[in-house]
């Protein structure tokens, strides 16, 4: 990561995670974020920082309404987090060039990033 590029704060970190854009001065470092050799790791902290209030929500709601044990209530919403990270991973590639072009970068940007990254890291 080169000098010039500015991490966001925690809270615009989450915004972000969650489909927001950021500020001009983050500009380079969602470049570095969809680019750099952890990216799909990146991509999938993002996904389950999405799914973590939704599946709350969800066992603190629907357990008492339903009537369920606890162990099922868990169970169903462990397997459709389970489901939602594989849509993530499936569509990773695409929502992380969309996040880059969001950022003002092309795509053949990111995929000369990534090709870049590949080369240095053997």
């Amino acid at each position: 990561m080169s000098t010039d590029t500015v991490r966001p704060d925690p809270f615009r970190w989450v915004l972000y995670a969650f489909g927001a854009g950021l500020p001009e001065r983050n500009r380079a470092w969602v470049l570095h974020d969809v680019t750099t050799r952890t990216w799909f790791l990146r991509h999938l902290v993002r996904a389950v920082v999405q799914i973590v209030p939704v599946a709350l929500l969800l066992y603190v709601l629907l357990n008492p309404v339903l009537g369920f044990s606890p162990t099922i209530t868990l169970m169903a919403i462990v397997a459709g987090a389970a489901i939602g990270l594989f849509y993530g991973a499936a569509f990773a590639w695409g929502s992380t060039v969309h996040r880059a072009i969001k950022a003002g970068y092309s795509e053949a940007t990111v995929e000369a990033a990534r090709a870049e990254h590949r080369q240095r890291t053997g």
